[in-house]
């Protein structure tokens, strides 16, 4: 009979990871789960007091190679998912909360979600809100952030009290990962299909038994949807020569859309490069020439300044940012084609084998 940690292990990574909670400032369990898959392909993980994991791969010299000291190279996705922070608790029981990144509270009422509690524990509870026969004011409308509740079922704030919550718990979205169609959809695929993208690279390398001239870390930061936190630590830290960003972008093949706004990008065309004044122009070229050779599908989009590439940035790191376009970002119900995951990891294991000596040198001689 098969152990509970057995049967654990034997569910698709993809799953384990984006179906384990990793609230904003609370990551921990994705990142153990993160960690202790990417170990089995890297020569060593660490993490910083706040939680980004670093694996590393060191270069390893044949004999034979010009002696040269390795340089410092960064793929790196955000492992935190939006969340709610209790702000009071009601004598009747209810929780009162806020937005704990960028949560949204249209999508809010009747959604089923967990409070995780200072000391580790998990209780279920659900945002509450009238029925339809019952409201005059809110058939066409959505509630003001302070107008939201949760209810745990329990009698009263002393009950809830003793169950352990309190003001400042966290509270996730419990929808689960799972696949429709040619996509995958779910509450956190911000960012953690980018973990599981480069988790997979990582896969892959030593699979295929590549070898780099470069030391690569494969980084998996905390706190990006509160300031880009968890990056600008482990910018600073690493202080890479080069770092390759994943995150997610809009697609917007969806109705509501506003293509003349956000740009035409469509699921199942292929990953996408940003254009924005900190991604830098000779490492998007090289990503775009790289697609392009490996017959890798691959979009153009005007990216914001609010992802971790900007962190690398303020470090003096060049980077670029691979994206995954998402449906519903920020909702329960994100989705991403499963041809642009693939797509993805593919094209930052072809760029990172194009990342040679002359290359980085052009990039930091070459005149901009």
């Amino acid at each position: 009979m098969k152990s509970e940690e057995q049967a654990v292990k034997e569910i698709p990574f993809i799953y384990r990871y984006l179906n384990a909670y990793a609230p904003v400032g609370q990551e921990t369990e994705g990142q153990k789960i993160w960690a202790r898959e990417v170990s089995n392909y890297v020569d060593q993980i660490e993490k910083d007091p706040y939680g980004t994991v670093v694996a590393s791969v060191f270069s390893k010299p044949k004999s034979g190679d010009p002696v040269r000291q390795p340089a410092k190279i960064v793929i790196e996705a955000h492992a935190d998912e939006i969340a709610w922070i209790v702000t009071h608790i009601e004598k009747e029981g209810f929780l009162r909360v806020k937005r704990h990144g960028g949560s949204d509270n249209m999508i809010a009422p009747s959604k089923d979600v967990v409070v995780h509690t200072h000391d580790g524990r998990m209780l279920n509870g659900v945002f509450g809100w009238p029925a339809i026969h019952t409201r005059k004011n809110y058939v066409e409308e959505g509630p003001d952030q302070h107008e939201l509740w949760v209810d745990l079922g329990i009698e009263d704030k002393e009950a809830v009290l003793a169950a352990g919550v309190e003001v400042g718990n966290l509270i996730t979205f419990n929808d689960p990962l799972r696949k429709i169609g040619d996509y995958w959809t779910g509450r956190s695929l911000d960012n953690k299909i980018g973990g599981y993208i480069i988790a997979e690279v990582a896969k892959r390398i030593k699979e295929r038994n590549l070898n780099f001239w470069f030391d690569l870390h494969i980084v998996n930061s905390v706190q990006e949807e509160v300031g880009l936190y968890g990056a600008k630590m482990i910018a600073k830290r690493l202080g890479a020569d080069l770092a390759l960003v994943h995150d997610v972008c809009h697609n917007t093949n969806a109705p509501r859309m506003n293509k003349s706004k956000e740009g035409e990008i469509n699921g199942g065309d292929g990953p996408t490069i940003q254009y924005t004044a900190q991604n830098h122009r000779a490492i998007n070229q090289l990503v775009r020439t790289t697609a392009a050779d490996n017959n890798i599908p691959l979009q153009l989009e005007v990216g914001s300044y609010g992802n971790d590439t900007m962190a690398f940035f303020l470090e003096n790191t060049p980077t670029a940012i691979i994206s995954t376009p998402l449906k519903y970002m920020h909702t329960t119900v994100e989705m991403a084609h499963t041809n642009d995951v693939e797509n993805a990891i593919e094209l930052f294991i072809e760029t990172l084998k194009n990342i040679t000596p002359e290359f980085l040198g052009e990039v930091y001689n070459k005149e901009i």
